[in-house]
């Protein structure tokens, strides 16, 4: 089974692939790159992806060449979190190392109405009920590594309020 290795921390410039596969040339065919660049520009958006063939070479790559020099800076390599269902074709998400800490990206579901529930255009109310849509953001949880961070800045600014 093929694994996937993040490949952080490449230099945003115009980088072509067979650069960054003679990188990696010593492991054999059996490895192969994928580099990301902006649509636009054609540039690296910092980032790709290394496919090896089992966990175990994936373990000695990753140990071999995590931190070597890569355009004179050093490459960050690391086991890539697999894609979730809704995110086919979108490869920033896929680029979350396993240890960095995701952007939250809004569910384009969330955004849309439940079919029963339209809202009527007539005039007749502007705003929604704030208590309502406070209770919405109370459900929603911190990610569980920096909620004791956002905790002190909440007493922080709780602090400002009352002064």
């Amino acid at each position: 089974m093929s694994v996937r290795l993040y490949i952080g921390n490449l230099p945003k410039e115009e980088i072509d692939r067979q650069e960054l596969q003679a990188v990696f040339a010593a492991e054999g065919d059996a490895v192969t790159t994928k580099l990301i660049k902006d649509r636009k520009t054609g540039k690296c958006r910092g980032f790709g992806f290394l496919t090896v063939n089992n966990d175990e070479q994936a373990d000695q790559i990753i140990e071999k060449y995590n931190g070597q020099l890569f355009k004179e800076t050093p490459i960050k390599l690391e086991k890539a979190l697999p894609r979730t269902k809704g995110d086919e074709g979108d490869e920033q998400a896929a680029a979350t190392p396993a240890g960095g800490a995701p952007v939250p990206k809004a569910n384009k579901e969330s955004n849309r109405r439940e079919k029963g529930s339209k809202k009527s255009r007539r005039g007749g109310g502007g705003r929604e009920n704030t208590a309502a849509s406070t209770a919405d953001t109370d459900a929603i949880r911190p990610d569980p590594r920096w909620a004791s961070e956002l905790e002190k800045l909440k007493q922080m600014l709780a602090a400002q309020t009352t002064n």
